[in-house]
């Protein structure tokens, strides 16, 4: 089967693509014919080494396909199930062993294109408004890259909630396609001090939450543009790891909160996985939640939707296809 593969650490140059074996399912395991992965930041943390992992490996976190053979003692799904998974290595391949735990059943409304847009994402953004800072009717969040996946289904998933929504973004366009998820308020960072312009439009006030998949260029402001008790909740670093912090600055910006959650811990069994990607799927499925695949590209091309990701150029999802 064709893979995409990374043997050494570096720029997407590094990935290649090529001929592996199809893999054979173990106990509990389940063989997906992938007909979408879903491309993710973690992909190029795992690319780059800043998520190191024993080389050679084939990327991808996220899929969504058929199953078309099942390992022993496997319960959870069977043989022509369209499925959905996350969080597992391997979906940048034609076919792809997965632990059947992990495996969502797609219904009959959502097809695999939407089954790997949503899952990574989709399942980030349920459990950081649900679980890690539940967002309540009249409070307020600031949410960065605002247009990107995880940011544009955020801003939807809040304002369902009752939320007065703040987003980040660089472009015009992608301040259009935050205003359309329902974003309150949208600050161009490229044009305006972010922290400043939150001050100003809640009157010095601050937020209850800020939404960080950013990292290291926004993690100070961040903190300022929360009030006295406020969480910054930093899942993610597109620009880098955040360097060392004073946490005595907690006590001095106001006894704030922070924390470094991960889909991982939030996705831990199959009842928690299947209670978020069941809201996931029938909210879409009703029209109440709105995808924006943004772009596709052959698996083949992986170097490439790697480029145009790093460099900002894609909005919401963007998915490889077999």
């Amino acid at each position: 089967m064709k893979s995409v593969r990374v043997h050494q650490y570096g720029a997407p140059e590094v990935l290649r693509y090529e001929e592996i074996p199809v893999p054979e399912p173990g106990a509990g395991e389940a063989r997906v014919k992938i007909e979408a992965a879903g491309l993710n930041y973690i992909d190029i943390y795992q690319r780059t080494g800043l998520y190191p992992l024993k080389a050679p490996f084939t990327l991808g976190m996220e899929g969504a396909g058929v199953v078309d053979a099942v390992g022993a003692n496997v319960t959870e799904v069977r043989k022509g199930d369209r499925v959905a998974y996350a969080m597992h290595l391997g979906s940048y391949a034609e076919y792809a062993v997965v632990p059947a735990w992990r495996l969502a059943p797609l219904p009959q409304a959502i097809d695999s294109r939407a089954g790997a847009a949503a899952m990574l994402q989709g399942m980030t953004a349920h459990y950081l408004t649900r679980n890690t800072y539940p967002l309540k009717k009249g409070e307020s969040a600031l949410i960065h890259a605002a247009a990107g996946g995880v940011g544009l289904l955020l801003i939807q998933i809040a304002k369902r909630l009752g939320a007065t929504v703040f987003g980040t973004v660089s472009t015009e366009e992608k301040a259009k396609l935050a205003k359309e998820a329902g974003a309150d308020e949208v600050i161009l960072y490229t044009k305006a001090d972010f922290a400043a312009e939150v001050k100003r439009l809640t009157s010095g006030a601050g937020l209850h939450v800020v939404y960080d998949s950013v990292g290291k260029d926004t993690f100070e402001k961040s903190l300022d543009c929360l009030r006295p008790r406020g969480y910054l909740v930093l899942f993610g670093n597109s620009s880098g790891p955040v360097p060392p912090f004073e946490l005595g600055k907690l006590a001095q910006k106001g006894s704030l909160f922070v924390t470094r959650p991960t889909l991982l811990h939030y996705a831990a069994s199959r009842e928690e996985l299947l209670q978020r990607s069941g809201d996931l799927f029938n909210w879409i499925a009703k029209g109440e939640l709105k995808l924006r695949i943004d772009k596709t590209f052959a698996l083949k091309e992986a170097a490439e939707a790697h480029q145009q990701l790093e460099a900002r150029k894609t909005t919401g999802k963007v998915l490889l296809q077999p």
